[in-house]
């Protein structure tokens, strides 16, 4: 099956219910999809064939929906581009995947002459809102109109490549994972078979759809819900839009749960009508998700997922964040089980399976995933060994299938010979009353090679010292993986999907350095 097929079914099954919604306004599914069509066949009229890669850039709207859609049904390669990257990652990622069209808003028209001025290969500059202000740039809210709504005259297959999706950065490398038609309908299955999805449902999306949320579109289209965007996140404009749509289904990284949870009022706003709070992408603080669950109940589901094999590889059920005792407090930190779709296996360095309770490298065998780097074929052949992904995540299976994620590969620390994971640190950080956020990196140290340093946001109005967080986790901790140094700062660098950026912590430390990893 293709995704194609996925979008037209949903227009077809639910044409007059509502859609997409975007900060009130609404589309029906009829809507969307000869809105998408039109620009799909718009795009083709300029000459643009099937295989070409369109880049695109704007944050979330309506658009980003019917862009995404108009892509598919057109046979055009999707290539997102992250909105908060710098012009220099823009530029390159427009180039390396030999872009001929890049659509874009307003907001974004002086980031596009920057990218005009250094790729010449591109061709068509589409200016999707507001007045253009260069003849080089079509006006395509002017260009679509008369174009036809019927489907694009294109004949696809499973195979055909649907996009070419970069990582987010985590390793200071920007990757380009290639997905196919068929992968999309992976993905989509994967949640439809994992979440309670129902006709007349309302699915939030504050974080872009240009990642993990942008896949929780098509499933909800397909079951006849409706997806209702936010431009972003904002805590009072979230829950206000929670109040006043009652939204059944909620996608939210960590750092969006935790700053919900700090809200002053939180708890006056009622999630009755929400069935779903997914969350991923990074890790989940323990206290916070056990606060979580005391507030708004057992509503919680993990998935866990990354570029090269998106969502889902594994879940954290609802029936799993209920659990009492040792081993239920133990299971909050899991990624859960794998999904029926999807193998994973824990290897040594050199590819060999590890028993259950060994930290080793995680590798997957699943359909939703890629079908390699683009142009990288060494990369390629380098993480994708005998149909199983490399993930470079660090983490170990116990005795009843779980999967604990230890840490990324490059982030773990090696101090006085032992290995330290940052997240086991953070994890004792967030414990901390104090403590809003935490990050842990390894710095040179001359007697030790590295040591442990903490960064951490303090909440509103609190107070602590160095040596008070350093005593903290070393009754916590073994004594080798307490903070050697901690400092304060105001926030953590994250990605567009809220993963704290480690490397930008951590990088200006080594400097002129040589890194033993």
């Amino acid at each position: 099956m293709k995704a194609v097929e996925l979008i037209k079914r949903g227009a077809t099954y639910f044409p007059n219910h509502t859609g997409a919604i975007f900060e009130g306004e609404k589309l029906t599914f009829e809507q969307v999809y000869r809105n998408s069509n039109r620009l799909a066949n718009s795009l083709l009229s300029l000459g643009l064939k099937k295989g070409d890669r369109v880049a695109f850039l704007l944050a979330n709207s309506l658009q980003s929906l019917e862009i995404d859609f108009a892509l598919l049904q057109a046979g055009l390669v999707r290539v997102p581009l992250n909105t908060r990257l710098s012009e220099a990652e823009h530029i390159h990622m427009v180039k390396e995947t030999d872009a001929k069209a890049l659509l874009f808003t307003e907001e974004f028209s002086e980031r596009t002459l920057q990218i005009k001025k250094h790729c010449s290969d591109l061709t068509y500059f589409c200016q999707m809102n507001g007045a253009t202000k260069e003849a080089w740039i079509i006006n395509m809210q002017e260009f679509v109109q008369g174009v036809s709504e019927d489907e694009p005259p294109v004949t696809l297959s499973e195979s055909d490549l649907a996009t070419i999706q970069y990582t987010s950065g985590t390793t200071g490398t920007l990757k380009a994972a290639v997905h196919t038609q068929e992968t999309w309908v992976a993905i989509s299955n994967n949640i439809l078979t994992t979440l309670d999805i129902q006709e007349g449902d309302i699915m939030l999306h504050a974080a872009p759809l240009t990642h993990a949320s942008g896949t929780l579109v098509l499933p909800h289209w397909v079951s006849g819900a409706a997806n209702s965007i936010l431009s972003g996140f904002l805590p009072d404009q979230y829950l206000q839009t929670i109040h006043h749509e009652k939204p059944t289904t909620l996608n939210l990284v960590p750092t969006m749960i935790v700053m919900l949870l700090n809200h002053p009022n939180v708890e006056q706003y009622s999630f009755e009508s929400v069935r779903n709070i997914i969350y991923g992408a990074s890790p989940m603080p323990r206290e916070a998700l056990k606060r979580g669950l005391e507030l708004w109940g057992p509503k919680f589901v993990q998935y866990y997922g990354q570029t090269e094999a998106p969502l889902i590889l594994s879940i954290l059920n609802k029936n799993d964040h209920t659990g009492s005792g040792e081993e239920g407090e133990a299971r909050l930190l899991s990624c859960g089980r794998p999904v029926p779709t999807a193998s994973i296996k824990i290897i040594d360095e050199n590819g060999e399976e590890l028993p259950a309770g060994e930290v080793g490298e995680i590798a997957v065998k699943s359909s939703q995933a890629m079908v390699g780097y683009w142009k990288e074929l060494e990369l390629t052949q380098d993480t994708i060994k005998d149909g199983w992904v490399h993930t470079r995540d660090m983490g170990y299976l116990d005795q009843n299938g779980y999967l604990f994620l230890v840490d990324r590969k490059s982030d773990m620390i090696i101090s006085g010979g032992f290995n330290i994971y940052p997240r086991e640190v953070e994890e004792v950080l967030y414990q901390h009353p104090a403590v809003q956020e935490a990050a842990v990196v390894g710095v040179p140290d001359k007697k030790w090679v590295e040591a442990v340093k903490a960064y951490v946001v303090l909440k509103n109005g609190a107070t602590v010292n160095e040596d008070e967080i350093i005593q903290f986790c070393k009754d916590r901790l073994a004594s080798y993986k307490k903070p050697a140094s901690v400092e304060f700062i105001d926030t953590l660098p994250k990605s567009a999907v809220g993963k704290v950026m480690r490397r930008f912590l951590r990088d200006p430390h080594w400097e002129g350095k040589e890194r033993r990893i």
